[in-house]
């Protein structure tokens, strides 16, 4: 049963200044697997903006935003193939655990100007 959906939309530009005026910015966001991966996609700025419009997109999916836990309790990972998965910790995972036995589905997309994130949280 589908229990919550997020979507999420970032401007590329808007990300990108802030790279570029706040190093502190990646580090505040994401953890050191997650930067991992943006520093083999040469730390450009799409991949930045998925990622974070993904976080966005699970929280809202989680129903809750983000009250109770940070940007770095929910984990944005790729498997083998590239597919965008989700690692939920501390309080992120309390909750959806709260709900039940969860998977947490994801999509992300960019284009030029914006990156998108699709996020679908199913109980089974």
């Amino acid at each position: 049963m589908i229990l919550g959906i997020g979507v999420d939309i970032v401007e590329i530009r808007r990300i990108n200044n802030i790279i570029k005026k706040k190093n502190l910015f990646l580090h505040k966001i994401f953890n050191e697997n997650e930067i991992k991966y943006f520093e083999t996609k040469m730390l450009r700025p799409e991949y930045i903006s998925g990622s974070f419009a993904a976080k966005e997109a699970v929280a809202k999916a989680l129903g809750t935003g983000f009250r109770g836990f940070g940007f770095k309790d929910i984990i944005v990972t790729r498997n083998s193939l590239g597919k965008p998965e989700v690692i939920l910790m501390g309080t992120a995972k309390e909750i959806a655990l709260r709900k039940g036995k969860y998977i947490l589905h994801l999509s992300i997309s960019h284009g030029q100007d914006s990156a998108i994130a699709y996020a679908v949280l199913e109980i089974i």
